[in-house]
């Protein structure tokens, strides 16, 4: 009777272990992907939301974004720096799991990519030359009004649709359009309002910001490879669970103190107030 019992311990103890060791391959595999680092792509030039620091170690809104949506799932987060014009490709080539960087979503991009639901918006204002007599963007469509607008932007875009009759100068980047409005040379230079506001501050003596009225507000989101469902709808619960948690004001404590004071103040809608 005695064997017989030993005989029944020892099967049981068997199992057990058996059980326990698959158990083990099921912990390590879940372990592998939650290991994983998920490599996000950004373009680094762009502060407050992607840039570097000091020491050349990414840092941002952005930034911060990731690393809280990896420890929302369970992995590291490795950012690579990426140039604007292959953000999108580089989901496509593999090279990253997911393009973060202040990313409009467009019917174009959503051809080749997923986007997640927008989690911040990119609205428009217009920066004027204090003798320039506009006291609302729709005067600036007239000829004799001359309009400062960087190649290829979303302000470009609103120039060409709705201030077609004003004078259309294309400029390469943000600094030469401010330095247009400021000096007297053009009139108005639209864009987004975060580049409005930073050349307000920077020529307050000469230039005035303003809304714009009638836009078509710019979406944000984050972009993953098409088909990608699991990581898609990921992200898309972590943004409504950040939001809820008071993530994006955490970050708008941290980065963006001063411009959403401004902003309030000048009745520009803040980057994260999608309503």
């Amino acid at each position: 009777m005695m064997k017989k019992v030993l005989s029944v311990i020892v099967v049981l103890l068997l199992s057990l272990s058996v059980f326990a060791g698959c158990g083990d391959k099921g912990n390590e595999e879940e372990m592998k992907t939650k290991e994983k680092p998920l490599v996000v792509a950004m373009e680094l030039t762009n502060p407050p939301f992607e840039t570097k620091d000091d020491k050349n170690n990414p840092i941002g809104v952005s930034v911060d974004f990731a690393e809280a949506f990896g420890d929302y799932i369970g992995r590291d987060v490795n950012i690579q720096e990426i140039s604007s014009a292959e953000l999108l490709s580089s989901l496509q080539s593999g090279e990253s799991d997911m393009v973060l960087s202040s990313v409009l979503i467009t019917e174009e991009g959503k051809q080749a990519v997923d986007f997640s639901e927008p989690y911040a918006c990119a609205r428009l204002a217009v920066l004027v030359n204090k003798d320039s007599g506009i006291t609302a963007v729709e005067e600036l469509n007239q000829k004799q009004k001359k309009i400062a607008v960087i190649a290829d932007s979303a302000g470009s875009l609103y120039v060409q649709e709705n201030l077609a009759n004003g004078d259309i100068v294309v400029l390469p980047d943000e600094n030469a359009c401010v330095a247009e409005v400021a000096t007297g040379r053009a009139d108005g230079f639209v864009s987004d309002q975060l580049a409005i506001y930073k050349g307000w501050k920077n020529n307050a003596e000469t230039t005035l910001p303003m809304g714009v009225t009638n836009q078509q507000t710019g979406m944000w989101g984050a972009a993953v490879q098409k088909g990608n469902t699991e990581l898609l709808a990921q992200i898309n619960e972590f943004i409504e669970t950040y939001r809820v948690n008071g993530g994006f004001n955490k970050l708008t404590s941290k980065y963006l103190t001063e411009e959403k004071e401004e902003f309030d103040k000048l009745g520009f809608k803040w980057f994260f107030d999608l309503d």
